[in-house]
């Protein structure tokens, strides 16, 4: 987790206008006659050794964007910056050398392990394409990354098929690891286990953090998990962050409409606490190859006015360390710049 003191310090990863948009190709000729937005201008930062937890429903575009970030999808524009280089902007060479800095944990452990590969090989893989060791070594390598997942070294010679959901999902994990990353993208690494292993991924995640000083993405449709898990959390609908809040005041007091309707669905642990009233959002989320020309949630927000519709409002900060998109916080908004500008008059 994110100490306090590392707040002032240069973050590890800076997403800056970041879209990613797959063509529309059409008739004989395979005319390009539109786009689907995906990702259309994200940006955030993440501190080193902080979880940033992104969140949203199906199809909002939180896997694209973990891709996107370590150049499995090929940007259409933006800038992301990890560890002082943009990796948006890496020629082919570079980009493979920046490799062993950034790794994936994928949704699903069964497609993304080869079947005819054993145990050893899926974990030794990234050390004979990145590191120049001996055969003994990338052995003993293999081993002490068996260990740190909880893996047994007996396991070593055994093909997938023979390991349930979870112990997958730790092969995965330890082969993230094998160069040792400083940024890991999650993305929803636990969607496809059982319930009752989920919290054990979680907490070896959380383990292998604080050991190995990772800076994590963890990106999850499951909202009990990302409240136990991340220090700041980012809400995304139709391809665009709604808001970015530090966890415990996002899930005390959600301030972006669409985030409140999804926080409401969130069962509470604790039965002394009042339940939030359940928000039922009306209609269906509007296709991003043809996304409203307002506010992307317009068409669903029950606090929508005429400006929603006409004006795509920008994520702001609105309180401190608290960044919204809505034209709800305008006023909020431009006092908080008045107030900036008269500090540094001052100054």
């Amino acid at each position: 987790m994110l100490d306090a003191t590392q707040s002032t310090v240069r973050p590890l990863v800076e997403v800056t206008g970041l879209k990613m948009y797959f063509p529309i190709l059409t008739g004989i000729l395979r005319r390009h006659t539109g786009d689907v937005k995906a990702v259309d201008g994200v940006s955030f930062s993440i501190q080193p050794g902080e979880t940033l937890g992104l969140v949203g429903e199906s199809g909002c575009g939180k896997s694209t964007v973990g891709r996107a970030l370590l150049r499995l999808y090929e940007p259409t524009a933006g800038k992301v910056v990890i560890d002082g280089e943009d990796v948006a902007s890496l020629d082919a060479e570079a980009l493979r050398r920046k490799r062993p800095a950034m790794q994936m944990v994928f949704q699903d452990p069964q497609a993304s392990l080869n079947p005819r590969m054993t145990v050893a090989d899926i974990i030794g893989e990234p050390l004979i394409e990145h590191a120049n060791m001996s055969e003994q070594d990338r052995l003993r390598r293999i081993y002490e990354l068996m260990d740190q997942v909880g893996l047994n070294r007996s396991f070593a010679n055994r093909y997938p098929y023979a390991f349930s959901g979870g112990q997958r999902q730790r092969i995965g994990i330890a082969r993230a690891l094998a160069l040792n990353p400083r940024f890991i993208v999650c993305d929803e690494p636990i969607a496809a286990l059982d319930v009752s292993i989920q919290a054990q991924v979680v907490n070896l995640l959380e383990d292998l953090q604080d050991r190995l000083g990772l800076t994590y993405l963890f990106i999850s449709h499951d909202l009990s998990m990302v409240r136990h898990i991340a220090d700041r959390v980012a809400v995304m609908y139709l391809g665009r962050i709604a808001e970015l809040s530090p966890r415990d005041a996002l899930y005390a007091r959600p301030l972006h409409p669409y985030a409140e309707a999804l926080l409401s669905a969130v069962n509470e642990p604790d039965p002394n606490r009042a339940r939030r009233q359940r928000i039922i959002l009306k209609g269906d989320v509007p296709s991003p190859a043809n996304p409203p020309k307002g506010c992307n949630f317009c068409t669903r927000c029950p606090k929508v006015f005429d400006l929603c519709r006409s004006v795509k409002p920008e994520l702001a900060e609105v309180e401190p360390g608290r960044f919204v998109a809505c034209h709800l916080y305008a006023d909020t908004k431009t006092a908080a710049g008045a107030n900036r500008t008269a500090t540094e008059a001052k100054s």
